[in-house]
């Protein structure tokens, strides 16, 4: 019997799941699906936790969630097509959701589907290897529980680890004689402890927009970000001010390119992950910038120099769950033998040329949106993953990007209509700025 791995039960690798179950549900022979999960529960980053640096078991921390996060986007632009917010509530809620209950909503769809069995979780993968005379793999699997390493053999790795817990960390002069705190993002987890504080904020991309809100909104005396590119330019409130680049640091006294300075308590680094992947060798390892069109991936999902080797989620991204769906679908369809993968390295490599060529046509925004929103709907054409209005989420996004500019600290006071129910969500009771408990309970109050 076929064997298929799957690296991670975060959203992608339970999407390669759902996509399975719903091929078998159909009436279809499906191959022997193992997940291996490294922490002791689903959801990926989605799942919360206390901990920073490495976890129970001495591994590295895979998780990069804070507490008070809700999402930075609308919930209409990451529905799932085949399982709607209003399926799992029982109504439409607020376009606004926290953590809690994101992490519900993608719980819902995975224990109604009943793919939990396939899961071994506490189960760290350490190295994997291509067997060139049998045609597949070698997973080597420590099991955190039992404390003992085995290996099994699979004929396709689908790699879903993520790139979002790997934190990219520089260093700036001075930073070893600072009388504060700095911290990367990926450890960040409670905005309170910065109550009362100058905090410095590294970086000009969603990290930093949403840790200095997060920071801003419980407290924070002032905020202070800054940039090497450009600004974020947005309508700040009063007590947050952008800089250019950091320069260096002086004691507590942070130094700017434009010759300004700034007391600060805490520097917090937004700069970035790295797709870092410890448990593959050199010709099985996926080496890419975190961009539209990612290195060596033929469709975005084959990877081109061994086509039994899949990696799920490794774009930047606009659209997420519904892109690892169109992603997971699309490589079930593959491995069952559905879709055929041109057997010329040449082809495959042509295919992930085309794609960054027409990715570095345009650095707008909307282009990106609408690039990724063609991207979806050219995997989902080819399967069965139920069709949806892509071009009504890419809108969706725009009005989202134009509220954001109209109010970032209101921008999450907005309602959208759902593209799978076409429901209008309902205005959360309290706006974002004045909602400080972020527990399920308060949020799906009436």
């Amino acid at each position: 019997m076929t064997r298929v791995a799957v690296i991670g039960a975060g959203p992608s690798g339970l999407a390669q799941l759902r996509a399975f179950q719903s091929a078998a549900k159909k009436g279809a022979d499906i191959p022997e699906v193992v997940c291996f999960e490294k922490q002791s529960n689903w959801g990926g980053l989605w799942n919360y936790s206390w901990r920073t640096g490495v976890d129970e078991n001495g591994e590295p921390i895979h998780n990069s969630m804070y507490r008070y996060l809700w999402t930075n986007g609308p919930k209409e632009g990451l529905e799932f097509a085949d399982y709607s917010f209003e399926e799992h509530f029982g109504k439409q809620i607020a376009s606004y959701p926290p953590r809690a209950v994101m992490m519900d909503y993608i719980e819902g769809r995975v224990k109604k589907a009943d793919v939990r069995k396939w899961i071994r979780f506490s189960s760290v993968i350490r190295w994997v290897e291509y067997n060139e005379d049998a045609g597949d793999f070698t997973v080597t699997v420590h099991d955190m529980v039992k404390d003992t390493v085995y290996k099994e053999r699979f004929d396709y790795v689908v790699c879903a680890s993520g790139h979002f817990s790997s934190p990219n960390v520089p260093e700036y002069p001075g930073f070893e004689h600072f009388y504060g705190r700095i911290v990367h993002a990926h450890d960040f987890r409670d905005a309170r402890e910065f109550t009362d504080q100058n905090v410095l904020v590294v970086g000009s991309s969603y990290s930093a927009e949403d840790i200095g809100s997060q920071c801003w909104k419980y407290g924070a005396k002032t905020v202070t970000s800054c940039y090497r590119s450009a600004p974020m330019g947005f309508n700040w409130p009063d007590n947050w001010e952008e800089k250019p680049a950091l320069v260096r640091v002086e004691g507590k006294t942070a130094f700017f390119k434009d010759g300004t300075s700034k007391e600060v308590d805490a520097i917090i680094l937004c700069t970035g992950y790295k797709h870092y992947f410890p448990f593959l060798p050199d010709d099985l390892r996926l080496k890419t910038k975190n961009r539209l069109a990612t290195a060596d991936l033929y469709k975005g999902v084959v990877y081109v120099h061994n086509p039994k080797l899949f990696y799920l989620g490794m774009q930047d991204q606009w659209f997420t769950f519904n892109m690892f769906d169109a992603q997971a679908w699309y490589v079930r369809d593959i491995i069952m033998g559905r879709i055929k993968v041109p057997e010329d390295k040449q082809v495959l490599l042509a295919d992930v040329a085309e794609r960054e060529a027409r990715e570095e046509a345009s650095d707008d925004v909307k282009y990106a949106i609408k690039y990724q929103g063609a991207y979806i709907k050219e995997l989902i054409a080819d399967t069965d993953y139920p069709t949806f209005d892509v071009d009504g989420m890419c809108k969706a996004f725009f009005e989202w990007k134009q509220h954001k500019v109209d109010g970032i600290m209101d921008f999450r006071n907005n309602s959208y209509k759902s593209l799978m129910t076409g429901t209008m969500a309902p205005k959360h009771h309290t706006p974002w700025a004045d909602a400080l408990d972020d527990s399920m309970e308060a949020y799906l109050r009436n």
